[in-house]
């Protein structure tokens, strides 16, 4: 089985580039960052995301976490990803899930040629011996512009879009501190991953460079 770790910034393009590689290549592929999203969503269902025993709560809810729901409900609002980030710090967390996305290459193994996992640590903690590692990033303001295509706001005014463009870049900046800084796995590009800046290039051109390095082209 061929494993493939994608680590890399928000809005960098890792997860549009691992759903294209999954799809060309017929590989099981997971976004781990959902992961996160759906126990900080479940703590916000249930209102306690703003408890003092927020630790207890999270890794309760990790427990218990199916992957199968990860595709029932829309998980990539604001609060819920600021929310995400936060707990992700948790080192008990962390641990939990680690064992879950470990425990999806062992499950699909024998179901699918390839694994494709993408996140923030990926090719350091989840797959370290990966045949191949990719770690995608792309300046803070291309990514805040990015962002906000996504929102698909076409009722802002010029000022108000500069506003709102800034709001990303401080928000992205602040998630990337987050990120980068925490004790336990924090951000960063494996020693033997593939560095790719994707500030000047789409998707399209970003899979082509991909793929050519996975082929041996």
């Amino acid at each position: 089985m061929i494993e493939i770790a994608i680590d890399g910034t928000a809005a960098s393009g890792k997860g549009t580039l691992a759903k294209n590689l999954a799809k060309k290549y017929g590989f099981a592929h997971l976004d781990t960052g959902l992961l996160y999203r759906k126990v900080a969503d479940e703590l916000i269902i249930k209102k306690k995301d703003t408890s003092s025993n927020l630790v207890y709560y999270s890794t309760k809810i990790a427990r218990d976490l199916n992957f199968l729901e990860l595709k029932k409900e829309d998980l990539r609002s604001e609060k819920t990803a600021k929310l995400a980030s936060f707990i992700a710090t948790y080192p008990k967390l962390r641990e939990i899930l680690n064992l879950k996305q470990k425990e999806f290459v062992i499950k699909n193994k024998t179901k699918f040629p390839g694994c494709i996992l993408d996140g923030r640590d990926i090719g350091t903690k989840i797959l370290p011996n990966a045949d191949f590692k990719f770690f995608i990033d792309a300046s803070i303001d291309i990514r805040a512009k990015r962002r906000l295509l996504e929102k698909n706001i076409s009722f802002l005014q010029e000022n108000d879009e500069k506003c709102m463009l800034q709001s990303l870049i401080r928000e992205m900046k602040e998630r990337d501190k987050l990120d980068s800084s925490r004790i336990t796995s924090p951000l960063a590009p494996a020693v033997d991953a593939y560095v790719i800046d994707t500030s000047f290039i789409d998707a399209d051109e970003l899979l082509l460079k991909v793929t050519k390095i996975i082929e041996g082209i």
